[in-house]
């Protein structure tokens, strides 16, 4: 029998948008026979890791009714210094491999470990010797990349800019020297409801021939994506939703000084 595993599971990133898409339409078959087959799931978010299974289960039958299946939630990140040094328990986590079953891990939308709190499990996972296995699926960081027509050879995904303006500006400046120097794309995502603000820091800070390119809504029906001059965008403003996920990603022109007007 083959040992148990550690089974990382993409989810759809359209919760909320169009649900009512098939899953087969969105996951690979096997992926889904997989997760259907588990009873035991770590998940970011038990609320729509449910709403993920129903959708499994409307496809693959669950090995179990949904109600009867073990759904533990990750420990919420640490705020400030540790209380009295408190760790989480990453063991008791991974119980059920120790116990001889697989074990699912569910992001609330898309890859898990991939800009995802569970990437800290499936460490766990390896410091104990599990097997870990990542299923099928795609990652909206790369299929934004794929569509934004930039370097995917060469690109760095920085996760979330800076809330506070002159701090967001600042590293867009230094991700755009880097852009430069590199011909290295740079990939952000952001909150759906900060979708516009960035947007307007990217045109603000970026320099007039950087190509920059914005995915929305990655793998649900409504999915789109913009690949221009940061000029053209300034000439002919695109709206984003501020209820849909976005990614943004641009790329330096090379043999522009640093120091040019944007």
């Amino acid at each position: 029998m083959m040992a148990p595993r550690l089974l990382l599971i993409p989810t759809p990133l359209d919760f909320g948008l169009d649900a009512s898409t098939p899953l087969d339409d969105l996951l690979p078959r096997s992926t889904i026979r997989a997760a259907a087959g588990l009873q035991h799931f770590v998940v970011e978010n038990a609320k729509t890791a449910r709403a993920f299974l129903k959708r499994v289960d409307a496809i693959h039958p669950l090995a179990q009714p949904l109600q009867a299946l073990s759904i533990t939630e990750l420990p919420r990140p640490q705020k400030g210094p540790a209380t009295n040094g408190a760790k989480t328990d990453w063991s008791a986590l991974l119980a059920p491999i120790r116990n001889g079953h697989d074990l699912g891990l569910l992001s609330e939308a898309g890859l898990p470990a991939v800009a995802d709190p569970g990437a800290a499990l499936v460490a766990a996972a390896h410091r104990s010797g599990f097997a870990v296995k990542s299923l099928p699926g795609s990652s909206s960081i790369v299929q934004a990349l794929a569509a934004s027509g930039l370097n995917g050879q060469c690109f760095a995904f920085h996760g979330y800019a800076p809330t506070d303006s002159s701090a967001r500006a600042q590293c867009i400046r230094d991700w755009e020297t880097a852009s430069r120097q590199r011909q290295q794309t740079q990939v952000l995502i952001e909150t759906p409801y900060r979708n516009g603000a960035l947007l307007q820091a990217l045109l603000q800070t970026l320099q007039a021939q950087t190509l920059l390119a914005v995915s929305c809504a990655v793998t649900s029906g409504q999915e789109w994506t913009r690949s221009a001059s940061v000029a053209d965008w300034r000439r002919q403003p695109s709206a984003l939703p501020n209820d849909q996920p976005a990614m943004f990603s641009w790329l330096a022109a090379s043999g522009v000084s640093a120091s040019a007007s944007g």
